[in-house]
């Protein structure tokens, strides 16, 4: 892949998408898969004047030897450098880049029931923080090819030609074409999301009811406070930025408790580096009373009891099923992107910032209008080319958002 192309690319998760101010401190999570193109993002983080930029590694292999040879206690167990980073960064509030490349299945092989304990122990301790942090700063995820998920969309290409193919991909639903201005790109595909959410956010809709021929029969309801985002967001101290690079969503966070019906999932989604194909849930007074799965019930129940709030609803969010990713008739295996191919919602926290001047209100206050609680959110895709969805306004009008799979308004 050209240098230029790759160089644009970095600029506009830096300056667009974490959209870095002059002084600011920023972190990058990333694999071991692209360390130059993750050194040129550190580049445009200096170039539009970050003071300090910080690289955090990971890497499945290791995470499998951990999970093996460590006992559960140390896997469990925060130490207090840890805790005091936090801390420090709860404080200093830095950008922070997601930087996205493992194998979709990486961790399929690991001690399910030893890893799903210590991730919810160590959430647990990191909840605090991500809390008291909560839309203070800007953050940013986006993607870069590793091998071995290049090698499960082109199992046919060499291993070059493959993570080729992927970095086109990924480049095409990212708005970033050769030729144009990737950053001018998203100001008008900002635009377009914008107007998506005024419209239906004019409609005052009380709930939504999904239908579709695979068996989804769902209605959830919303809160009367909260209102449809997409694209780019604010800090609570007015700091602008995109936290999804690609984005095609329009997303709301639903009213706990109010989710009744059957939905089924219309694409695999890698939870925690292991990938569930397909599966059916169940919902009654808003949480999950059943889920069932040909490959992946055991662990599907492991993530719905990683705290009280998992087996509720955080989000809805609309997606067509026309939309450019889906278009490319690519199954990503990634979440970033096969949520924004299809409608979608999320098992667990809702979001905060949904609900009209959440900053007047307290975390408490929030939780009581409704919003979930969970130190999860995990994102399950649902749309297909027949979905229906009815909202019912506030004054029981019956309006059609979306008709085969795509949007009504």
């Amino acid at each position: 892949m050209k240098k230029s192309i790759l160089r644009q690319y970095a600029r506009l998760i830096a300056r667009t998408g974490a959209h870095i101010q002059k002084g600011q401190q920023a972190v990058v999570y990333a694999e071991l898969d692209q360390p130059d193109f993750v050194t040129m993002v550190v580049e445009e983080c200096y170039k539009a004047g970050a003071s300090k930029v910080e690289v955090e590694w990971s890497h499945q292999a290791l995470q499998l030897l951990h999970t093996r040879y460590r006992s559960l206690k140390t896997l469990c167990k925060v130490e207090d450098w840890e805790i005091e980073r936090l801390r420090h960064r709860t404080e200093t509030l830095p950008a922070r880049i997601y930087l996205l490349s493992e194998d979709p299945d990486g961790l399929s092989r690991i001690r399910k029931e030893k890893y799903a304990k210590s991730m919810r122990a160590r959430s647990l301790v990191a909840k605090p923080f991500r809390d008291a942090a909560d839309n203070r700063y800007p953050w940013c995820i986006a993607a870069v090819p590793g091998e071995k998920w290049a090698k499960k969309l082109f199992p046919t290409l060499s291993r070059h030609q493959a993570v080729e193919r992927l970095w086109q991909a990924i480049l095409s639903a990212s708005r970033v074409v050769e030729g144009q201005d990737a950053e001018q790109n998203w100001i008008e595909h900002n635009r377009i999301l914008k107007d998506r959410c005024q419209k239906i956010n004019a409609l005052q809709l009380k709930s939504l009811h999904y239908t579709a021929s695979n068996g989804t029969d769902l209605t959830v309801g919303l809160m009367p406070q909260a209102e449809f985002l997409g694209g780019g967001e604010e800090t609570l101290s007015g700091q602008f930025y995109h936290p999804n690079i690609p984005s095609e969503e329009i997303f709301t966070t639903p009213l706990r408790g109010a989710a009744d019906g059957v939905v089924v999932s219309s694409k695999p989604f890698s939870y925690r580096g292991q990938l569930i194909q397909s599966f059916r849930m169940r919902f009654e007074q808003g949480r999950v009373v059943e889920v069932d799965s040909p490959d992946a019930k055991q662990l599907l129940e492991q993530m719905l009891d990683s705290d009280e709030g998992a087996r509720y609803l955080g989000e809805c969010a609309l997606v067509p099923f026309d939309s450019p990713i889906n278009n490319s008739g690519l199954l990503f295996y990634n979440t970033l992107f096969d949520e924004n191919a299809v409608c979608h919602l999320a098992l667990g926290a809702g979001f905060n910032n949904c609900v009209r001047d959440y900053d007047q209100y307290t975390l408490e206050e929030l939780r009581q209008m409704g919003v979930n609680d969970s130190i999860i959110h995990e994102d399950i895709m649902i749309g297909t080319a027949d979905l229906k969805i009815d909202g019912v306004t506030i004054d029981g009008k019956t309006v059609a958002i979306f008709r085969n799979g795509s949007f009504a308004l």
